[in-house]
């Protein structure tokens, strides 16, 4: 419908037809005006799959549900680092949506994982604003093809379940751009979603359903999102506050649209806030009804069948000592755990789904015909254990060939609302671990949990599968992988640290008096660890093979660059094992040492490709400025500091394969704070006209230093100087070299420049000190910097 059609329907709605589209009919439906033919819209949640009630279901009983594919989870199909998987993924489940008569789903959820402990992180895809938007936006260019909008969550900073509904998030305006933010821009701009879901938690002190800020002037002002903003779940405090602020649909039903009527007709709510809302309201009611597709069925064994081959190429090869993976299909193994039998393959909350069918390891290993012997070892519910299982595993273990245990975390370790308290397994599961290692070294563990946990036993056990959540198919997919039907092609989308204590957020997490400070700042997952020079138990990108590759012939298209130019970096990939597999090129930026506190690198591209034994491909990227810049604060922008910068080719976060230097030259002076007297040199001389104005005056600071014996008379002979001669900056590296092994040395040089620019006041003439006032002010007025 177009847009003058639907101001044309608002101009006829009552006042209370305006507020009361702007809340639900009840828990999945937003109202229809029937006199004026304004339908309802369906939602459902999600995101990996429908949790749909039946209905005239009203309520979250899952025994309600209808059944459906349950696809691997995020914290899954991001160790694929595969867009073009994502983008499947999404088309399946856009035309379940169509089967079933659903118009948006909840999802993608693209938070970033900021601490191990997150209860809800199994429904989100990384560590890294790079892979979650590139990968959430491909999910949603495939729901949205079919025909069903996606509804991207939780806008933003939703990083712990503890205290969710109330607890602000606060961090500086740049680590909100630099991290938190990024991912819900790339998947704005790259996909345009219908919708996007405002968070429970305040940023700032305001709740993200009334932050006008970030809905406002972040999301629709500067990233251009045309499509509706709706409330997570019992998330609008203030319904005056939310319309205000551009939060469109309070969901789910409540009873408070004649707070919207009075504070209207009072004069508090301006009426064309609530119009602008009731515009996009009616704009997703109408494009729900004319993207609906009559007669579409579902393919459930299609989708199984999807989900089977999303979970094989998800599924992370973390450890493989003497090749002991794949296994020969003659071997006699022993299957050892509970989720062997009854696999953990989705979490708890919001997003659990009544599975179409669920396939579990031990019927996957028969239907293949292969020699599987079984003990439960643990019990699954809890993953408490007892001498006598432990005892019948271990001596299963012994008399086989090899023993595989399934590990992991029980549903009731991890759950919407409720944070992990640790980063540990079940004590169960570590003991039947140790006590079938010793009786069996040839062991395998395969984990199924949707997030990091701690392995004491990992430097003992030879080969170990990290399979997370990985949906309804994921035993096949694992016993695929262990027989090497399927070459392991995962790598993981966020760090394994050794313990909770060395994650960045360890100090700061979950805060304290309702707030919770991001004081680690941007340094999250791998830009702690690698820029501490940190140790892990596995880094981010990690991700073995049954074959091996090659990088080679790193090339840039260009040496030197304006930031406002592209570059174009290429690497040769060649398979050089026995057999086909898929790599990931992962192509990081190293900056140079500036002004600026950085991450020593960060994930800029990442492509997948696969290939036969023996074969090359060049894998090829554009870096835009983004990849070399930082938020600038006082300019509101990006900007990048002028620099060598270096592009690396990573295994992955921390093994550096290949590495080429670019020159990149800001275009803009980099004006990072208000330039003052009390400013050091070396900061004002950034600026071109504050470089002129020391050159012009640096001559009569030293000479004044020399005579006032701080500095020898001789390094100023040395570069024959003249009382009021302009000395430019670069002759002070050779002043410095003339100074050599004497006592200041080149630290003179540094020294000096870092004082205060009213040290250079003191020596320069009156009629020069005067000038700087008028240049100060010039200076500061400048203007935004750095962003085109």
């Amino acid at each position: 419908m177009r847009q003058e059609e639907i101001k044309t329907l608002v101009e006829q709605l009552t006042l209370e037809e305006k507020a009361a589209l702007c809340s639900g009919r009840d828990i999945w439906h937003s109202k229809a005006v029937e006199r004026l033919g304004i339908p309802s819209f369906r939602m459902s949640d999600g995101p990996h799959g429908l949790r749909l009630q039946g209905d005239g279901a009203n309520n979250f009983d899952a025994g309600a549900m209808k059944e459906a594919v349950c696809f691997p989870l995020a914290c899954a199909s991001a160790a694929s680092f595969d867009r073009d998987l994502l983008r499947k993924m999404g088309e399946e489940i856009g035309r379940e949506c169509q089967a079933l008569g659903v118009n948006a789903l909840l999802g993608p959820g693209v938070n970033m994982k900021r601490t191990p402990l997150c209860g809800r992180n199994f429904e989100y895809f990384s560590e890294d604003p790079l892979v979650a938007g590139e990968l959430g936006a491909a999910f949603v260019q495939g729901l949205q093809s079919q025909g069903a909008g996606a509804c991207v969550k939780h806008f933003f900073a939703n990083n712990q379940e503890y205290r969710r509904f109330d607890s602000s998030s606060e961090m500086e305006e740049r680590i909100a751009r630099e991290i938190y933010l990024t991912a819900f821009e790339i998947v704005v701009k790259k996909a345009r979603p219908w919708t996007v879901m405002a968070s429970y938690n305040k940023i700032g002190g305001v709740f993200g359903t009334e932050n006008k800020k970030y809905l406002e002037e972040v999301l629709r002002g500067e990233w251009g999102f045309e499509g509706t903003v709706i409330s997570d779940w019992g998330a609008v405090h203030d319904r005056i506050a939310a319309i205000a602020a551009g939060c469109d649909l309070t969901m789910p039903a409540e009873n408070t649209d004649g707070e919207l009527v009075k504070a209207v007709r009072d004069g508090r709510l301006p009426e064309q806030k609530l119009d602008a809302c009731c515009e996009r309201v009616i704009a997703l009611a109408f494009r729900g009804q004319e993207e609906r597709k009559d007669g579409v069925e579902f393919d459930y064994e299609a989708g199984h069948a999807l989900a089977r081959e999303i979970a094989s190429q998800s599924i992370v090869l973390l450890k493989n000592e003497g090749g002991l993976l794949p296994l020969a299909k003659t071997a006699k193994a022993a299957f050892i755990g509970d989720f062997a039998a009854s696999p953990r393959y989705q979490g708890g909350g919001s997003s659990h789904i009544r599975s179409c069918r669920v396939a579990n390891a031990l019927d996957a290993a028969k239907a293949a015909a292969l020699a599987v012997g079984f003990a439960r070892g643990y019990d699954g519910k809890d993953g408490s254990t007892t001498e006598a299982l432990i005892e019948e595993a271990a001596a299963l273990a012994k008399a086989s060939d090899v023993a595989v245990v399934f590990a992991g975390l029980p549903d009731i370790m991890e759950t919407e609302g409720i944070d992990r308290r640790d980063m540990r397994l079940p004590k169960g599961h570590n003991a039947l671990i140790r006590a079938v290692r010793a009786a069996q070294p040839n062991t395998v563990v395969v984990l199924h949990n949707g997030g990091p946990v701690e392995m004491p036993w990992a430097d003992s056990v030879p080969a170990i599968l990290e399979a997370y959540l990985g949906g309804q198919a994921v035993s096949e997919a694992v016993v695929d992988a262990l027989y090497g039907d399927i070459n392991p092609s995962g790598h993981l989308a966020e760090t394994f640290p050794k313990k909770l204590s060395d994650s960045p957020a360890y100090l700061s997490y979950p805060g304290e008096n309702g707030k919770a400070l991001y004081s680690e700042r941007m340094f999250i997952g791998y830009r702690y660890y690698e820029t501490k020079e940190m140790e892990t138990l596995f880094p981010f990108g990690h991700g073995l093979s049954y074959t091996t590759f090659r990088y080679d012939n790193l090339t840039l298209d260009k040496t030197s660059m304006n930031d406002d130019e592209t570059l174009t970096v290429s690497v040769i990939v060649s398979n050089t094992g026995e057999r086909e597999g898929k790599a990931v090129a992962q192509v990081y930026v190293a900056p140079p040492k500036g002004e600026m506190i950085r991450p020593v690198r960060e994930l800029r591209e990442f492509a997948k490709v696969d290939l036969q034994s023996g074969e090359s491909k060049t894998v090829s990227v554009v870096l835009e400025k983004r990849a070399f810049a930082f938020w600038n604060e006082r300019a509101h922008d990006w900007s990048v500091e002028s620099g060598v910068y270096t592009v690396q080719i990573g295994e992955n976060a921390h093994d550096i394969l290949l590495e080429a230097p670019v020159e990149v030259r800001s275009k803009e002076p980099l004006e990072l704070e208000e330039y003052t007297e009390t400013s050091p040199m070396k900061q004002f001389a950034k600026h071109p006209d504050g470089r002129k104005f020391i050159e012009d005056n640096l001559g009569y600071m030293m000479s004044g230093m020399a005579q006032a014996g701080f500095i020898p008379q001789a390094l100023l002979d040395a570069i024959g100087y003249k009382s009021g001669d302009s000395i430019p900056l670069g002759l002070l590296d050779k002043i410095g070299q003339h100074a050599g092994g004497q006592a200041a040395g080149g630290s003179l040089i540094d020294g000096l420049l870092n004082q205060p620019l009213s040290l250079m006041l003191t020596f320069a003439p009156e009629e020069n000190r005067n000038a700087l006032k008028d240049l100060l002010i010039k200076m500061n007025s400048n203007g935004t910097i750095g962003g085109n």
